[in-house]
């Protein structure tokens, strides 16, 4: 019988979500529920089977969505039902698809409807955390080729991402990429355009990002020489901002997604933590990445995604994090 995953938050936990189903794949089929971003970026994953696509705030919001979902399910029987995210209505949707075995973590919103608890460990990374889900409270630790998440562009995404960079005289082999959006206003930190300019004598630099990210990435790349800086912000899919963050030397960014895009990719990265902290469990697990952040504030951390805006207004654990600090960090980052 086959497993299912259920996984429609943001698109970074998507991301870390990938090794507990490759652990699931080892034992049998498994689908995936997600978002359409996050069934996009787990496109040519050959640890899932079917990916099945739940807008729940967009075309299935409301009970229509909810039962034309379960009707879904239930064409597919599934043995057991892994909820990586949480919430009430989660847990409803494997129960009314009928999944006997329906396994999540202890505190999450919608436990109620869980026939196994699996006890949430906050001192562990988030994508042990999930992987937990497939091992009841197993104690061991995991090794670190179990908890690498993974992403799989393919020839389509690697074929956009060569004419991108040719068309902008970028080599490939020497850029640094800037991640510099996040969904969270306090997770921005405002410093990019100064650290592009410090290592504009060595590197290349490529922005990425979506939509929102286009304004930032624009100011970022204006100061630059031709063929110096690209802006890819809005202009790739999700897996060809993968792709091209895996070619970059390393990436700078929030706690964000781009950061977990370069977990999957091996890409060394530099996380800049303001108003959350690593021991969240959401730190870069690429090799040879570390993390910056401001230390001896006792605001910090102050949200555990970040609000939008600082709530004593002063927003100093990222005003106080200078360019040249990141700077250095990186530089030790590469050596």
């Amino acid at each position: 019988m086959a497993s299912l995953v259920v996984q429609t938050s943001f698109l970074g936990d998507v991301v870390l979500t990938t090794p507990l189903i490759a652990e699931l794949a080892k034992r049998g089929d498994v689908d995936v529920l997600a978002t359409r971003p996050g069934a996009e970026i787990l496109s040519n994953n050959p640890a899932i089977r079917n990916r099945i696509v739940y807008e729940k705030r967009g075309d299935d919001r409301g009970l229509s969505g909810f039962l034309r979902t379960v009707g879904t399910l239930r064409r597919n029987p599934y043995e057991a039902a892994y909820l990586a995210q949480g919430s009430v209505r989660s847990g409803m949707l494997s129960l009314a698809a009928g999944i006997r075995h329906r396994i999540g973590f202890d505190t999450s919103a919608g436990s109620a409807f869980y026939t196994e608890r699996v006890r949430y460990q906050p001192d562990r990374h988030h994508t042990e955390r999930l992987l937990s889900l497939a091992f009841s409270d197993c104690a061991d630790p995991f090794v670190p080729e179990q908890v690498r998440p993974r992403l799989y562009p393919g020839d389509d995404e690697r074929r956009v991402v060569d004419k991108l960079l040719a068309d902008a005289g970028i080599d490939d082999k020497n850029f640094i990429a800037l991640g510099p959006g996040s969904a969270w206003g306090t997770k921005r930190w405002p410093f990019y355009p100064e650290l592009a300019l410090l290592l504009a004598d060595r590197f290349s630099i490529v922005v990425v990002g979506g939509n929102g990210d286009v304004e930032s990435g624009d100011l970022i790349a204006a100061q630059l020489p031709a063929g110096r800086a690209l802006n890819s912000a809005g202009r790739l899919s999700l897996l060809a901002s993968a792709e091209i963050i895996g070619r970059a030397k390393a990436l700078v960014g929030n706690d964000s997604a781009p950061q977990h895009l370069a977990s999957a990719m091996g890409t060394p990265t530099v996380t800049i933590f303001g108003p959350t902290v690593p021991a969240f469990g959401f730190g870069p697990l690429a090799p040879k990445s570390e993390s910056a952040g401001v230390t001896g504030l006792d605001c910090r951390p102050c949200d555990r995604h970040g609000p939008m805006r600082c709530p004593l207004g002063h927003w100093r654990c990222m005003r106080e994090l200078s360019s040249s600090e990141v700077y250095e960090i990186l530089m030790r980052t590469l050596s």
